[in-house]
C-alpha cells in the first residue's frame, strides 16, 4: 500500500524543512511513503528547499491559484503516481507529522474513506475565544449540511482512501475544506474524525485577510454546495415562504370585500399578488434547478468514469 503526503506551499522555504521533518517515512500497514510538495507559485526558495530535503516529487504553478486549486491539483497527481491513500497536511508545520499514522488507520483498517483531523480547538492557546466560537458555529452548520459527524470541518489535516479522492470534484477557487465534506455526505463516503496535535504557531495563516472575509468566502461556499446538492429542497421552502407571505395581504383583502369596505384595500390585493406570483416561479425554479441537479450527477458520473479510465482504474466501473 502506497501512501503520499501532499504539502501545497506557498513561500514556505523557513517552515518547510521542520514540516518535513515532522513527517513519518514508516507508518504499520503502509509499504511505501512519499512526499509531494505543490509550489502554489512561490517566489521564495521553496522549491530548491524541498530538493536539499529530499522530497520525492515537486510540481509547481506558474502562478499563484490558491488552496483550493493547488489542493485539487496534488491530488490529481498523487493519483497519477499510484497512490492507495493520500495525506493533506499544510507546510506551516501546523499539524503534528506523527499524528499521520492515527490519520490513516479507519483507511488501512477499511472503516472508512476520508479521515479529518479535529484539532480540539477549544484547547488550543494561540485560538482567540472568537474564532473557538466561530469555528463552533461553522463546523456545526457544515456537519447539518452535510450529514456528517466532523467535529472540526476547517481542519486541513486530513486523508483519503484512492476511491474517495477520484470521486471528489473541487470547484471553489477559495478552499476544499469544507466543500469536500460536504460532496462526501452528499455521495454517501464513509468520512470520520480523529483527534490530532497541532505544533506551535510559525505565522499568521495566508488564507483569509480578516475574520469578516474568511466568514463571507466559507458562508458562500457553503450556500452554493447546498444549492448543488440540495436544490429542490432549497427553492420549494423559499417558494413556500413566498407563498405564506403573499396570502397574507389576499386573506385581509377578502376579509375587507366581504364586510362591504374592499374597494380601500386594493394595495393588499396587489401585493399579495406579486408574492404569489414570486412563489409560483420560485417553485418553476424548484424543478429547474433539480433537473440541473440530474444532470450534475450524470456529469459527475461520467467525470469520474473518464478519471478512472485515465489512471488505469476500472474495479468500480
Amino acid at each position: 500500500m502506497k501512501l503520499i503526503i501532499q504539502i501545497p506551499c506557498y513561500n514556505e522555504e523557513h517552515t518547510l524543512p521542520e514540516t518535513i521533518a515532522d513527517l513519518p517515512r514508516a507508518i504499520d500497514g503502509i509499504d511505501i511513503v512519499e512526499f509531494l510538495i505543490i509550489d502554489d507559485g512561490s517566489t521564495d526558495n521553496t522549491i530548491e528547499v524541498a530538493k536539499k530535503l529530499g522530497v520525492d516529487h515537486i510540481i509547481r504553478n506558474k502562478q499563484n491559484l490558491g488552496l483550493a486549486r493547488t489542493f485539487r491539483k496534488g491530488i490529481d497527481e498523487c493519483l497519477k503516481l499510484g497512490a492507495d491513500i493520500i495525506v493533506n497536511t499544510d507546510g506551516d508545520n501546523q499539524y503534528y507529522g506523527p499524528d499521520i499514522a492515527k490519520l490513516v488507520k479507519p483507511i488501512v483498517d477499511d472503516t472508512a474513506e476520508i479521515v479529518v483531523g479535529d484539532r480540539q480547538t477549544s484547547k488550543i492557546a494561540h485560538f482567540s475565544f472568537f474564532k473557538k466560537i466561530l469555528q463552533k458555529l461553522g463546523s456545526a452548520t457544515v456537519r447539518k449540511l452535510s450529514g456528517t459527524d466532523i467535529p472540526d470541518t476547517v481542519s486541513g489535516f486530513r486523508a483519503f482512501s484512492r476511491d474517495a479522492a477520484i470521486r471528489l470534484n473541487i470547484i471553489s477557487p477559495f478552499s476544499y475544506t469544507i466543500e469536500t465534506i460536504i460532496q462526501a455526505g452528499k455521495k454517501h463516503m464513509a468520512v470520520t474524525s480523529v483527534p490530532i496535535k497541532t505544533n506551535p504557531k510559525t505565522r499568521d495563516s495566508r488564507l483569509f485577510k480578516s475574520i469578516p472575509s474568511f466568514i463571507e468566502r466559507q458562508v458562500s461556499s457553503m450556500i452554493r454546495m447546498y444549492l448543488m446538492y440540495q436544490p429542490l429542497r432549497f427553492f420549494v421552502y423559499l417558494g413556500a415562504f413566498l407563498t405564506l407571505i403573499g396570502l397574507v395581504p389576499i386573506v385581509r383583502f377578502l376579509i375587507f370585500y366581504y364586510m362591504g369596505d374592499g374597494d380601500g384595500h386594493i394595495q393588499s390585493l396587489i401585493l399579495g399578488s406579486i408574492f404569489l406570483l414570486m412563489g409560483f416561479i420560485t417553485f418553476v425554479m424548484a424543478i429547474l434547478a433539480d433537473l440541473m441537479n440530474f444532470n450534475r450527477q450524470l456529469l459527475e458520473n461520467t467525470l469520474e468514469r473518464v478519471r478512472r479510465i485515465e489512471l488505469g482504474d476500472h474495479k468500480n466501473d
